[in-house]
């Protein structure tokens, strides 16, 4: 029998949380999460642990060597936990590639899979991501291969599968689309768009650094090739990580020295000695959201991280309800991508002001101690598109689950006159 009271939302526990991040209590205001969020404390503590016990190179017989390879390889087990958080089905660690950024995995990912490309292979591209995952595909049109743009649709606002299914073809090999835009806040369909492009014997490279920080990742829910997201933007240390699926990873070819073209795992990608101490100090993360879930209060619900980020939704839902609900009562604004609060609609909101250029506005915030920031954020061809290359981009204000209430409030009172 379906109870007729209402559903009760989970709630942050916002004072411990903001305690776990050192750097909200001395930065002011910070509402440009999405360029990178604060560490956790914890990171932080991992960081120098790694480097004042474990100065060594990995691979020898000596104890400090032998174990600082364990602590490695245990972290990279639960860095790989992040991808598939609903508990149901694991990452194996070998199916991670760890470097400095999205922008350095993708690169070396498109590098990789360039050998296996023949003249006349198409690759299909957005005008909607970050550069991230459209400069490195296009330079290989020096190869033969056709890259062709799947448009944002003008009307919509959106990128209409409806559009993609018509340029699909047998000789698509790649397509790669950002999972949410990291000007317009809004998730992509990403299951639906992957079956599409399996359909048609192709495959999938999906930039889910928008999406991470917002919501738990489900690579295999969503059956996706490939997939990036940077931890310096989820918490973490400045490192990102590679998905890639069992096959995917085979079929790569190997970019490191030549000695090791029968590396079959993420060796293939991750050249030279990265910095170990980002990969032990991310480990943190997982184990954060594993504490923030046990600390929800609310309806009962699955166990792990899940009620984590059922929490997270809820106050974003929030903290975005407050700052598009004062800028859809401004007449000169136009926000960019939805102008309406919803569950795929993330707590990224960007806008222009008519009469006014985009870096004009963050300045006059700078003077309130209020972290905001203007421009294209590696989106240049969006901008175009969107016609607002001579305003400078937009403004954008980018929130996480840490910032309150009491934050927006304070943005808004400095932006009221403004606008």
């Amino acid at each position: 029998m379906q109870s007729d009271l209402p559903e009760v939302r989970p709630s942050l526990p916002m004072e411990w949380v903001r305690s776990q991040f050192p750097a909200l209590s001395a930065s002011g205001v910070l509402l440009d999460n999405a360029g990178g969020s604060a560490p956790l404390d914890t990171v932080c503590e991992r960081t120098a642990e790694y480097m004042r016990r474990w100065p060594v190179q990995l691979g020898a017989s000596y104890r400090e060597s032998a174990l600082a390879g364990e602590k490695l390889a245990a972290a990279r087990r639960e860095v790989a936990t992040l991808l598939d958080m609903s508990g149901d089905r694991r990452v194996a660690p070998d199916q991670i590639v760890i470097g400095a950024s999205t922008s350095s995995l993708i690169g070396r990912l498109a590098r990789s899979i360039a050998p296996t490309l023949r003249e006349g292979d198409q690759i299909v591209v957005t005008d909607v991501d970050h550069e991230a995952n459209i400069t490195p595909w296009r330079r290989l049109e020096d190869r033969g291969v056709e890259v062709i743009t799947w448009h944002l649709d003008m009307d919509s606002g959106r990128l209409e599968t409806d559009d993609l299914r018509r340029i699909l073809s047998e000789r698509t090999r790649l397509v790669c689309f950002t999972h949410a835009s990291n000007i317009m806040g809004e998730a992509l369909p990403v299951r639906e768009i992957t079956d599409m492009v399996h359909d048609c014997g192709g495959r999938v490279c999906v930039d889910g650094v928008a999406y991470a920080p917002h919501r738990g990742l489900a690579v295999h829910d969503w059956d996706v090739d490939f997939y990036a997201f940077s931890l310096y933007k989820v918490y973490g240390p400045h490192c990102a990580v590679l998905f890639c699926k069992a096959a995917g990873m085979e079929a790569l070819t190997n970019l490191n020295h030549q000695f090791m073209d029968g590396e079959t795992g993420p060796g293939k990608l991750e050249l030279g000695a990265f910095p170990y101490e980002l990969l032990y100090s991310a480990a943190a993360v997982p184990a954060y959201l594993r504490q923030l879930s046990d600390r929800v209060n609310g309806r009962s619900g699955p166990g792990g991280p899940a009620r984590a980020y059922d929490a997270m939704a809820a106050h974003e839902l929030t903290l975005s309800s407050l700052l598009l609900s004062f800028l859809d009562s401004k007449s000169r604004v136009r926000v960019i991508g939805p102008s309406r609060p919803g569950p795929h609609r993330f707590p990224t909101v960007s806008f222009v002001v008519r009469g006014r250029r985009s870096s004009e506005i963050p300045p006059i915030c700078d003077a309130h101690g209020i972290g905001i920031r203007w421009g294209h954020f590696y989106a240049p061809r969006l901008v175009e598109r969107l016609g607002l290359t001579d305003v400078d981009g937009v403004v954008r204000v980018s929130m996480v689950h840490y910032n309150t209430e009491e934050e927006v409030d304070r943005l808004i009172r400095v932006l009221e006159p403004v606008l």
